[in-house]
């Protein structure tokens, strides 16, 4: 039987009090379990983070000594036991290391997304997926009539002008993305990356993804107008050279908000949209879905009657 408030969400997350643990802590917290290495998911200090060996390494690059006390690594798929929940992670195909959480209790299957995409990507683990009781699925383009663009096809824009262009881009998972999109669809383009990409990079590579072809920037780089050159920067960045010349601006997002004021558009997301949180419950096969990061109102409108699709909201 599924347990209605197995999890409840509250101040400082998503909480599973039969396991006493925390899905992705907004504070650190005793037993915090990450789902991937993205700052509004891992926060530093927790005391025990239990995630993949991927999702460590990266919070150890960017918070050093304060990632977390101690760090509880498994591998794919594999099950632990937390306080008498059975806990494995699936890949997400979010960003490098990015996990979905299936946790058994009473023979119930709760599925945890995380943050998750359909869509290929060279540069982390492809999407898994598992049946499940309970999809928990983030919501953030949950409407039907937000369709993500093939990435391929928007990443060729770029091969329309022999401009440079100033790319402003997410320095952990869109950046290492789009820089193999532009390698391998684009190659008569040349890619610098900021410094706080290239490191980031590094990391990648360690765990054996290809990112493509790209250097380290520097104030030379871009100084002659129309040489094919590509900079990508993080959004601190791409605010401060408002003023940059010789350059088309754009930023990649699926937020259409963050395309405005920008010399062109580029629509590549790193999360699900509709279509493809439909085809996620086509394989999941849930007989329920809890929804939070976004509005679940859509589908849970679209399900009206068929499926049982629960809004969680805060728990005071």
């Amino acid at each position: 039987m599924i347990i209605d408030d197995f999890l409840i969400l509250n101040e400082i997350g998503l909480f599973c009090r039969l396991g006493n643990f925390y899905l992705d802590p907004k504070i650190a917290v005793n037993q915090a379990i990450i789902s991937h290495a993205h700052g509004d998911h891992a926060v530093r200090a927790n005391e025990n983070v239990y995630c993949t060996a991927a999702t460590a390494a990266i919070m150890q690059h960017r918070y050093q000594k304060q990632a977390a006390k101690n760090f509880h690594i498994h591998p794919w798929n594999e099950t632990f036991d937390l306080n008498g929940v059975k806990i494995s992670f699936i890949p997400a195909g979010h960003i490098l290391g990015s996990a979905q959480i299936l946790m058994e209790y009473s023979g119930v299957r709760y599925l945890y997304t995380g943050d998750y995409k359909l869509q290929d990507d060279l540069t982390c683990e492809p999407i898994e997926f598992v049946k499940a009781d309970v999809l928990i699925t983030e919501t953030t383009f949950a409407d039907p009539s937000i369709q993500h663009p093939d990435p391929i096809e928007e990443i060729k824009k770029f091969s329309e002008m022999n401009h440079n262009i100033l790319l402003g881009a997410y320095s952990l998972g869109k950046a290492q993305r789009l820089t193999r999109l532009i390698t391998d669809h684009c190659p008569q383009r040349s890619t610098y990356v900021h410094h706080s990409i290239f490191s980031i990079n590094k990391v990648y590579e360690s765990f054996g993804f290809n990112v493509g072809k790209y250097e380290l920037y520097n104030r030379k780089s871009m100084k002659q107008p129309d040489q094919n050159l590509v900079y990508i920067v993080p959004p601190l960045a791409f605010n401060s050279y408002i003023r940059a010349k010789n350059v088309v601006r754009a930023f990649a997002s699926g937020w259409m908000r963050l395309q405005r004021n920008n010399d062109l558009q580029i629509l590549i997301s790193d999360h699900v949209d509709w279509n493809d949180i439909i085809n996620m419950l086509k394989e999941v096969e849930p007989k329920q879905v809890w929804t939070l990061h976004g509005d679940g109102s859509f589908l849970k409108e679209h399900f009206k009657d068929k499926l049982l699709v629960k809004l969680l909201n805060y728990a005071h």
